[in-house]
C-alpha cells in the first residue's frame, strides 16, 4: 500500500527531529553524572534512555500518519531498542555506538544478496524517488552496498578510536552529510540511465 503524503516539513521533523534533540540533550547533559538507585550514570547514557521512547513515538506517528514504514525505518528503531537499551541496562556507552555499524552491515548485506541473486532491492524501496532503467538500479545498488559496508567500517573506526563527543558529532552530521554527498555525486548516473516521467 502507497504511503499517504504528509506535510514535508512534519515528516522531516518526526524524522530527523530525534537525532536533533539527541545531539542537544547531549550538549547539555555530557558532563554530568546522575546517581539512580545507587548507581552513577553519564549523561550520554541518560539521553539514550530518553532517545528510545522518543524515537518509538516518532515512528509510531509516522506510521499513524502515511499508513507506512520503510524497512529501514522498523530495522532501526528495533535496533535503536535493542542496543539502547543494552547500553542503559549495562550502563555500557559501547552497545549504542555499535548500532550504526549493525544497521550499516545489515542493508548492506541484504543488498548484496540481492545482487547475488541479479536483483536490486534497492529499487523496490526507492523506485517511487527516482525512476531508473534497470542497469542503473543495478549499478546504484551496487554502489550504496560498498557505501553501507564503507560507512560501518568508520563508525567502527570512530568509535573505537575517538572521544564520545566526536562519535555524536560523527553520527549527527557526519553520516548524514555522508549520504548525501554520495547521492549528489550520482547525477550523472541519474542522467544516464533516468526514465523520462509524462506530464
Amino acid at each position: 500500500m502507497a504511503a499517504k503524503q504528509i506535510n514535508p516539513f512534519l515528516k522531516s521533523a518526526l524524522e530527523i527531529g530525534p537525532i536533533l534533540v539527541f545531539f542537544a540533550a547531549y550538549l547539555l547533559l555530557k558532563d554530568r553524572v546522575f546517581t539512580i538507585a545507587g548507581t552513577e550514570y553519564q549523561g550520554f547514557i541518560l539521553v539514550t534512555a530518553g532517545f528510545i521512547p522518543l524515537i518509538l513515538v516518532c515512528t509510531a506517528a509516522l506510521w499513524k500518519l502515511t499508513g507506512h514504514l520503510s524497512p529501514m525505518q522498523i530495522v532501526t528503531a528495533v535496533l535503536i531498542v535493542v542496543f539502547g537499551g543494552l547500553s542503559v541496562w549495562l550502563n555500557d556507552e559501547r552497545f549504542f555506538k555499535m548500532k550504526p555499524t549493525l544497521i550499516y552491515l545489515l542493508f548492506g548485506s541484504a543488498l548484496g544478496i540481492g545482487l547475488l541473486r541479479g536483483e536490486s532491492y534497492l529499487r523496490s524501496v526507492m523506485e517511487g524517488l527516482m525512476p531508473l532503467k534497470r542497469e542503473g538500479w543495478m549499478i546504484l545498488t551496487r554502489r550504496v552496498t560498498a557505501l553501507f559496508f564503507g560507512l560501518a567500517v568508520l563508525n567502527e573506526a570512530i568509535w573505537r578510536t575517538m572521544s564520545t563527543e566526536t562519535w555524536v558529532y560523527f553520527k549527527t552530521f557526519g553520516l548524514t552529510a555522508a549520504i548525501f554527498v554520495f547521492f549528489m555525486t550520482q547525477s550523472g548516473l541519474f542522467k544516464r540511465y533516468g526514465l523520462e516521467q509524462p506530464d
